[in-house]
């Protein structure tokens, strides 16, 4: 039985004050952290966090009616403090940070632990691709109608995959790329300027015709948690982003201006959408737009956003597999290990374009996604590798209640927005 289970009089007991110990002791001596400035750890959780979810938190509101504003602010407060104590769940073992969200599980509840998480996590960096194809495929259907271009969005989705697919498999790591990222951070700022004012200038023309909003909607209020939760989901790289600090005492302040910054952004296009589109928002929103040169430029940064995200998000889905079949360069050979890995490769975008191409369904995609994966792997994994290494007892009453109501509504969010979108996705399939 390891020492989690049961710690002999020896060992030291995993509790909160030697988490904090722990952890205090490795911001003193820097050990394991590199030397990123704490603003670009902030902008790094900024380009990770805030993206396409941008787009579905509208619709979250059409589904959920305005008390989907409070379910936003759940989301984000919740958000901080499980991203505060993942990173501390990082120094339970003495001596020895942690790495990744799965060591952590594995640390927690054993192997079985460990595939669990895993599950999730592929499930993400699967889907969220898969997501990204569909979008795209849908915005150059839409871009190229009219023109000697025009193609379904089935075909759009096939020739994204195979764009995507050559830098996947050709470059083994996509690290040295990782301005990606900061192109889709800035992108998502310019759409949702792009939404907010382009739907202000269409606010007299939509009130004309009689705008309906609804104050709360119970039976979607589900699939609002999820589009929510999709749009706040960075737990995965956190571990990351924290030892790349040269200060990592820092790392609540980090994680909170970072989220707060994405949570500003969201409301600057979930409010002022809803309020103008009500019940005829869509998902994405800026197809609510006039068309014209606005909704142009929002469509193609998204698309290019989506473009370059997706081949990081398989290229992390790859290593990890690679890592766990130990597929080297010291085990094969240069050429043997670059042909196993291509095949790897080819295999998950294949899979990815195939569930794209026969579930284009954006809105229900994102729902899935995120009730199924973000809601665990935000609002409850932290939560429970909390408390298994740092105790229950130790802990003030509202701390618990605090952490009682994450829980519940990650497992609300994971059972009933799961639920909700699968049978969305039966019945759009049928009347396709």
């Amino acid at each position: 039985m390891s020492s989690i289970e049961k710690p002999s009089s020896t060992e030291k007991r995993f509790d909160i004050t030697s988490v904090e110990e722990d952890y205090e002791a490795s911001i003193r001596t820097n050990s394991g952290h590199g030397q990123c400035s704490s603003f670009m750890a902030y902008w790094n959780v900024v380009c990770v966090v805030a993206g396409t979810g941008t787009l579905g938190l509208p619709y979250a509101l059409r589904q959920g009616g305005w008390f989907g504003l409070f379910i936003l602010f759940l989301s984000w407060s919740m958000s901080i403090y499980t991203g505060i104590i993942l990173v501390k769940c990082l120094y339970a073992k003495p001596g020895h940070r942690m790495s990744t969200f799965k060591e952590i599980s594995t640390t927690c509840f054993g192997k079985v632990g460990g595939w669990v998480t895993f599950f999730f996590l592929a499930w993400i960096l699967l889907g969220a691709p898969t997501l990204y194809m569909v979008l795209a495929g849908q915005n150059l259907s839409q871009l190229c109608h009219g023109t000697v271009a025009e193609l379904n969005g089935t075909y759009w989705t096939i020739i994204m995959c195979v764009v995507i697919g050559i830098p996947f498999v050709l470059v083994k790591s996509m690290k040295e790329v990782a301005w990606m990222s900061a192109f889709g951070s800035v992108a998502t700022v310019v759409v949702v300027l792009i939404v907010l004012i382009m739907a202000c200038m269409d606010e007299k023309a939509q009130m004309a015709k009689g705008v309906v909003h609804d104050g709360v909607i119970w039976p979607q209020f589900p699939a609002a948690l999820a589009t929510i939760s999709f749009s706040f989901g960075g737990n995965v790289i956190y571990p990351h982003v924290e030892a790349s600090m040269a200060r990592p005492k820092q790392w609540p302040w980090v994680i909170g201006a970072g989220l707060s910054t994405c949570a500003f952004l969201y409301i600057l296009c979930a409010v002022p959408g809803y309020y103008i589109y009500g019940r005829d928002t869509t998902s994405p929103i800026y197809n609510n737009l006039p068309a014209g040169v606005g909704q142009t430029i929002a469509i193609v940064l998204i698309t290019l956003h989506v473009l370059m995200a997706a081949p990081l998000l398989t290229t992390s889905l790859s290593l990890d597999l690679e890592d766990m079949f130990n597929i080297t360069v010291e085990r094969f050979g240069k050429w043997k290990e670059f042909f196993i890995r291509a095949c790897l490769r080819i295999a998950i975008i294949v899979i990815v374009a195939i569930i794209a191409c026969f579930v284009p369904y954006f809105s229900l995609l994102m729902g899935l996604i995120g009730s199924f994966s973000n809601c665990v792997l935000i609002f409850v994994f932290p939560v429970l590798y909390y408390f298994k290494l740092t105790g229950f007892r130790n802990k003030p009453i509202y701390e618990i209640a605090w952490c009682f109501l994450t829980i519940v509504l990650g497992i609300v969010g994971l059972i009933f927005g799961t639920r909700d979108a699968i049978l969305g996705l039966i019945d759009a399939t049928q009347h396709k």
